[in-house]
């Protein structure tokens, strides 16, 4: 395969956990009329069971990658992706929609996780630098063209055309890496699957307090964003009566994360991690805490001109924090580097789905749960992290043999 075609195909691959997020939100309220539920208090679990496999597949897929090689990883994950994209294509009942829901989120972790190993086995310096680049530039995309797309196939074919659209995606990617993307990781540096080593390893990365702390800080800003993905549709439809033109305002929302992280890119060598990281906190609480004194003068429903500023302000300071958080909680793990990336993001999937759910059940056609939601994620992950930045521990040392 050539460096470009490797390229669009690294990018595709990373896009499909986005594109299977977004472009479902347009049918949520199909899904729930046609099933018979009250949206969103039910298909808002739609996206939530989602992330909840997620959770399940990355504590996973990154130990199995390292055991039987990228490409079975990542294969293996298509494969369990399918699965739930026939599940929910075929379900007559929410529950079943959500079986599949969660089998898709295992799955995808696949393309997920062995795609970012594939990258580190193959591209250093400069050269990775260049596919995350434009790997970068997808996920800027990816939320802003998959819903309007979404809602064009959904007008004319109803809310199943998505998984189809996604079983076809899925089959397309797998037998383009199946076909032409050869093992990155040789057998002599394979890594032997012994849960009981995960088991001990999870146990000393968890025991270390700055490493907890900041997983939690991630899964709650990471909840605050899906508390917002898992109700928007309802939100802007019932509260703003905005139906036709919501993907285009879901757009700019994402548009403002995705320019965040362009400028945090940009300034983060400069003026360090910890610093960009206290930028976002203090920006996100801020913005958060005039959402929920304008909501509250407001008496539940902020004005639109309002709202639209203000949870992009609160998308900008999101999208200057996920990198960042995510580098500092990998500074003291030492060894077990590869194992903890995948705890945590597992570990911050399923804070942020916990989170998610408890405070997407207080929706009532107003803006109250999503202020004082993102207020409650900004302000706890500001003191988790400002407690966990200010310990200073010695290296995580994984147990080997």
């Amino acid at each position: 395969m050539t460096f470009r075609s490797r390229l669009i195909l690294y990018a595709l691959l990373t896009s499909l956990t986005a594109l299977s997020i977004d472009a479902l939100l347009p049918g949520l309220r199909q899904i729930g009329l046609e099933l018979g539920v009250a949206p969103p208090l039910s298909t808002h679990h739609v996206i939530s069971l989602f992330i909840f496999g997620m959770a399940f597949g990355e504590l996973v897929i990154g130990p199995l990658s390292d055991a039987f090689g990228r490409k079975q990883a990542l294969l293996g994950g298509l494969c369990v992706y399918l699965l739930g994209t026939v599940v929910a294509l075929f379900a007559q009942s929410l529950e079943m929609v959500l079986i599949g829901r969660f089998l898709q989120g295992v799955g995808v972790s696949g393309p997920k996780i062995a795609t970012r190993a594939m990258i580190r086995d193959q591209f250093e310096g400069d050269a990775m630098a260049r596919v995350m680049s434009f790997m970068f530039t997808l996920f800027i995309l990816v939320p802003m063209l998959a819903p309007a797309l979404a809602q064009g196939l959904i007008a004319m074919a109803g809310w199943r055309s998505v998984f189809v659209a996604y079983f076809v995606i899925a089959v397309l990617l797998g037998s383009w890496v199946a076909a032409r993307h050869p093992e990155t990781l040789p057998v002599a540096r394979r890594i032997p699957f012994r849960p009981r080593l995960l088991f001990l390893n999870a146990r000393r990365i968890l025991s270390s307090p700055r490493v907890t702390l900041l997983i939690i800080a991630t899964g709650l800003v990471f909840g605050a964003q899906l508390l917002y993905l898992s109700t928007a549709a309802d939100l802007f439809f019932e509260a703003y009566g905005v139906t036709e033109s919501f993907p285009l305002y879901f757009a700019a929302l994402a548009l403002a994360m995705g320019l965040a992280s362009f400028i945090n890119a940009r300034l983060v060598q400069r003026l360090g991690v910890v610093t960009m990281a206290r930028a976002g906190f203090i920006g996100l609480t801020a913005v958060s805490l005039l959402m929920v004194i304008a909501t509250f003068c407001a008496e539940g429903v902020l004005a639109f001109a309002v709202f639209l500023p203000l949870q992009s302000l609160a998308f900008f300071a999101i999208g200057i924090l996920f990198g960042n958080l995510n580098a500092l909680a990998m500074q003291t793990l030492g060894n077990v580097a590869g194992f903890g990336a995948s705890l945590i993001a597992s570990g911050s999937s399923l804070v942020a789905t916990l989170f998610a759910v408890g405070f997407g059940g207080f929706y009532s056609g107003d803006t109250t749960y999503l202020a004082v939601g993102f207020f409650a994620a900004g302000l706890s992950s500001l003191v988790l992290a400002e407690i966990a930045i200010r310990r200073h521990e010695l290296p995580v040392v994984g147990v080997t043999v």
